[in-house]
């Protein structure tokens, strides 16, 4: 795993997910999912879910989610060597919906029922591309600076959101950038309101900077296992829990 990319961008992220309190009183499980990879060719993508609460199978729905996306990118790649068009994509989301609807057929359901959010970066060569449907988040660091690439976007009514699963299309987002930030951090609704400052529409630094510390200061690539290990336990810290009792999902990546 040494191509060249990899080399020159040094990928690596520390990872974790956490049940929220909130589904360890209903004895429900967690409803987040995510996946990150960093390919052969380069490429390296991060994808979460967020499994709808009104929705009964929304954590199978988020896990479908991240399998579908993470498979089609990987198979792209192994025989592209630029990112795939906005019709790709659309053709790929389309395949997803497809996909839950046969799911939720064989189990005599309705797609809503695997509801999900969607937030994905993908990054090759010089260029990133984000994609998000839904209240997930997307922040990246340029010279020192956090900013916001994928907003939490909500729904009519307070506390609803849209889903991939959404009729009579999902409410899709896809922006291409250059590659000129070096760390971002991925992560669901569940740190929403310790991670973004909503007034003025802006990460809050004092919450990324000592959490991307150590990942900047990491040696090597790929995932960092003790550092995830680490975040997990801060995830499932009584302080944070007191704030937030949804589920929390956080990848934090440094290309420093």
């Amino acid at each position: 795993m040494g191509g060249p990319l990899q080399a020159k961008h040094r990928w690596r992220w520390a990872a974790a997910s956490s049940i929220g309190t909130s589904h360890k009183r209903l004895g429900t499980r967690k409803q987040d999912a995510f996946g990150v990879r960093l390919l052969g060719s380069g490429a390296f993508c991060v994808v979460v879910s967020d499994g709808a609460g009104s929705a009964s199978h929304g954590g199978q729905g988020a896990t479908l989610v991240c399998r579908h996306l993470l498979v089609k990118f990987k198979s792209w790649f192994l025989e592209n060597q630029q990112l795939p068009t906005d019709d790709v994509i659309q053709s790929w989301i389309d395949d997803l919906r497809d996909r839950l609807s046969a799911v939720a057929a064989r189990r005599e359901l309705t797609r809503r029922q695997f509801a999900a959010t969607l937030v994905m970066l993908v990054a090759f060569g010089e260029q990133i591309l984000t994609l998000q449907i839904g209240d997930s988040a997307l922040v990246g660091r340029r010279n020192g600076t956090w900013e916001a690439l994928c907003w939490p976007e909500n729904g009519e009514f307070a506390s609803t959101t849209f889903f991939v699963t959404d009729d009579p299309s999902a409410r899709l987002h896809m922006v291409r950038r250059q590659l000129e930030h070096d760390a971002f951090a991925v992560f669901s609704d569940g740190l929403e309101s310790v991670a973004l400052e909503h007034a003025r529409q802006q990460p809050y630094a004092r919450f990324f900077d000592p959490m991307i510390k150590s990942v900047d200061a990491a040696e090597g690539i790929g995932k960092l296992v003790e550092l995830s290990a680490s975040l997990a336990q801060y995830l499932d810290s009584p302080r944070l829990c007191e704030r937030t009792d949804d589920d929390k999902t956080l990848v934090l990546i440094s290309r420093r």
